[in-house]
């Protein structure tokens, strides 16, 4: 009987500090996040954007890479409108580019520091520890905080954000207005603390580079049709070539509000038509 009392003892003092261990309060993870976010070499997330404050749904698909101390690379791209953009930021600036257009544009800020964004690790850390009001709860495998939003947009009240029990990666993040409605969804496919990156991953010229398969096909595409059309006006006698050239100027400048020293819509010529053969008597 003793001994049996005696084992039942151990069971539940083993159960009582495996429940234990597993239990974590908010304070005890906000102290684990400042550990992680200080620790932190770098890392790359994978997901989806979608923004709920039009009629129809926006959805982007978000790629970020992060390097200590201060290099950012943010791929950006909606299929459906054809938006393909890059936010990058390294020794030399922030850069905000479109590789498929040949554009850049470069400007001197603190970003992300003055403008935290929603799928950005240290933004999310950051709005959990200054929110001493903060909700916190669990959800299965992830550990849910509900803050204030921590952003420019001043209709951004709120935010819920869901971390990985394990290794307090994010998994999902909500932002709502004041009124409670959800108006931007993060959901990440993946994360990872620590990759390692190539040197000219944050490159600005290396990263112009970096075109989606579909876009290059695209533009070798245009590139043959304007071949084609080029080669048959290259066929044409030249003084059709000639014709056509004066009516594309004509066009432009009557566009742009300026008028051509010749005032009138050139005649066409008709000493160009060719007459048809005659077919032979056999064939009338």
């Amino acid at each position: 009987m003793r001994r049996i009392k005696w084992i039942a003892a151990v069971i539940v003092s083993v159960t009582v500090l495996l429940a234990g261990c597993g239990t974590k309060d908010a304070e005890s993870v906000v102290k684990d996040l400042g550990k992680v976010v200080s620790d932190m070499e770098s890392y790359k997330g994978t997901g989806t954007m979608t923004l709920l404050t039009g009629q129809q749904p926006l959805e982007y698909q978000v790629e970020v890479w992060y390097q200590k101390p201060d290099f950012y690379r943010i791929a950006l791209k909606n299929k459906e409108k054809d938006i393909s953009q890059i936010v990058l930021r390294n020794d030399d600036g922030v850069f905000v580019l479109t590789p498929h257009l040949n554009k850049s544009f470069r400007f001197q800020s603190d970003w992300p520091k003055n403008q935290g964004q929603v799928y950005l690790y240290q933004t999310l850390v950051e709005s959990i520890k200054l929110d001493n009001s903060r909700q916190f709860t669990t959800e299965n495998e992830a550990y849910v905080f509900d803050v204030m939003a921590n952003y420019q947009n001043g209709s951004l009240a709120r935010q819920k954000i869901w971390l990985n029990k394990k290794d307090y990666r994010p998994d999902h993040v909500q932002v709502s207005d004041a009124n409670g409605t959800v108006v931007v969804e993060v959901k990440f496919d993946s994360f990872e603390f620590g990759p390692a990156f190539e040197k000219d991953a944050f490159d600005m010229a290396k990263n112009m580079e970096l075109q989606p398969r579909n876009i290059r096909r695209a533009k070798a595409r245009r590139a043959r049709l304007r071949l084609s059309r080029r080669l048959k006006e290259l066929s044409l006698p030249k003084a059709i070539q000639k014709e056509r050239l004066l009516r594309m100027k004509w066009r432009v400048l009557h566009r742009t509000g300026r008028r051509p020293v010749r005032q009138t819509r050139p005649e066409p010529s008709r000493r160009l038509v060719s007459p048809l053969p005659e077919l032979p008597e056999s064939c009338r």
